[in-house]
């Protein structure tokens, strides 16, 4: 099996070498990830400035790197149509430093550089560790391998995509592996006024999660619980029951402008 390896916390990032540590022995690994952080930039990707792109060096000289000045889309993307010569069979994202839960997955870089793997019709896994400041990735990174182990057995679909999160304790207290779906968090968004030397106004977000209440079936609840929440999802944000509403309304009567 061949793996692109991604992050959108940066090509030097700790979690990042963790998954290659874990997945070298099982997989051939080129490594594609931002120069820099790209925490929360979504899917966006870059039109109107250059990408720079230079060889990245790991101390396993078995691994071969790029160095992406650009998003984790952009990384995903440039690697698939130019850089690499045979396309990857899985493309995993991560390990990112902080939870990716429900609608988060919209702002989340890790998330979309995997979709963006998806996208191109390769399976792809994102993984986070559900913590800021827990700095052990191994738990996550021996998940992630038999997770790939379990891949490779099974042959997962084309344009499909796994979002992983791993509660942030050590691997003996975690309960188990639950399948889950997308649950639910909400924000107050603090915006703190602040001036800089120069005298102009800017603002500091920082938004604070609000308690909701999440079905045992969500992937917040799993975590919660300190379980693994693997959840799939894909890039398809029709609304199909409003779909099936819509066909049923009144449209020779609309002008359409």
């Amino acid at each position: 099996m061949r793996i692109l390896l991604t992050n959108d916390d940066g090509i030097r990032a700790p979690g990042i070498r963790a998954l290659w540590e874990a997945l070298k022995e099982v997989a051939e690994i080129v490594v594609a990830a931002p120069a820099q952080q790209q925490s929360a930039t979504g899917h966006s990707i870059t039109v109107y400035h250059p990408i720079w792109v230079n060889q990245h060096t790991f101390d396993d000289p078995g691994i071969s790197g790029w160095r992406i000045g650009g998003t984790p889309a952009d990384s995903v993307k440039i690697a698939l149509d130019t850089l690499m010569t045979v396309r990857p069979d899985l493309v995993v994202s991560g390990i990112n430093q902080g939870p990716n839960l429900a609608t988060d997955v919209l702002y989340s870089g890790t998330v979309s550089a995997a979709v963006e793997g998806a996208m191109h019709g390769i399976p792809a896994i994102a993984i986070s560790l559900a913590s800021y400041d827990l700095a052990d990735f191994g738990p996550a990174a021996a998940f992630c391998r038999s997770l790939v182990k379990q891949i490779i057995a099974k042959n997962m679909p084309a344009f499909s995509l796994l979002n992983v999160n791993v509660p942030p304790v050590a691997e003996d207290e975690i309960k188990g592996v639950l399948i889950t779906r997308l649950g639910r968090i909400e924000y107050e968004n603090a915006f703190e006024k602040r001036t800089d030397p120069h005298g102009r106004t800017y603002y500091w977000m920082a938004g604070t999660p609000v308690q909701t209440n999440n079905a045992s079936d969500t992937d917040v609840f799993a975590i919660q619980k300190q379980n693994i929440s693997v959840t799939p999802i894909h890039f398809d944000l029709t609304d199909y029951p409003l779909l099936s509403q819509l066909r049923d309304w009144n449209w020779n009567s609309s002008k359409v402008l």
